[in-house]
């Protein structure tokens, strides 16, 4: 069975006198069931934690919280929604026109690697 877990990560970056950060990283599991899902996002995020010197000679530290979702697919996974937010924006525009330029730069490299394309109109 397919599951999705969330991991949770504490970024803190020299003596930690910022505001708090925190990276939420949605993974996607095979395990027979809850338990052994639950048990391989844990041992994951374990594996995902990191500490480096940035380029201001600031030591920084991804220290893995904990798994604050588990969630089960059943059935078929074409198409299943793995993440949604809402974004608040001033400027709607820029954002849309954004989204657009993301989306170009993905038909750019397809066409590049040259994958077939399918077109869509929006």
């Amino acid at each position: 069975m397919w599951y999705i877990a969330k991991l949770i990560y504490r970024i803190t970056c020299g003596s930690g006198a910022h505001q708090p950060q925190f990276d939420e990283q949605l993974r996607l599991l095979e395990a027979e069931d809850e338990a052994a899902a639950f048990a391989r996002a844990i041992a994951i995020g374990r594996s995902g934690e990191d500490r480096f010197v940035n380029q201001d000679e600031q030591l920084v530290s991804w220290t893995f919280v904990d798994v604050a979702e588990l969630i089960a697919f059943e059935g078929t996974l074409d198409g299943a929604e793995l993440y949604s937010q809402v974004r608040e924006t001033e400027d709607a525009p820029a954002y849309v026109n954004f989204v657009h330029y993301k989306s170009h730069c993905i038909r750019e490299r397809l066409t590049a690697t040259n994958e077939r394309l399918v077109s869509i109109d929006l």
